[in-house]
């Protein structure tokens, strides 16, 4: 399944912004370098980009390596075991 995206554009000089990428059942958030041409913010340039970044998405997804998350990651038990004497 295809995957869309959506993000806002950058405030001034934001190095990056966050992308959230969907196949409609798995949601994937990562950052993306904003691109500026001469100091200015490139809309199409970085349109362009985060394209190039969600087939990179899709494809992970259909490989298994970015998987359907969790509410929330496991807790480990942080009790220190008895120590031997």
């Amino acid at each position: 399944m295809a995957v869309t995206y959506t993000y806002n554009a950058p405030s001034e000089s934001e190095p990056t912004v966050m992308v959230t990428f969907t196949d409609g059942i798995i949601t994937h958030e990562r950052s993306v370098n904003t691109i500026y041409t001469d100091g200015v913010y490139d809309a199409e340039a970085m349109e362009a980009r985060v394209a190039e970044v969600a087939l990179g998405v899709e494809q992970k997804i259909a490989v298994g390596v970015i998987t359907e998350e969790t509410e929330s990651p496991p807790q480990s038990d942080t009790t220190p075991a008895p120590e031997a004497e």
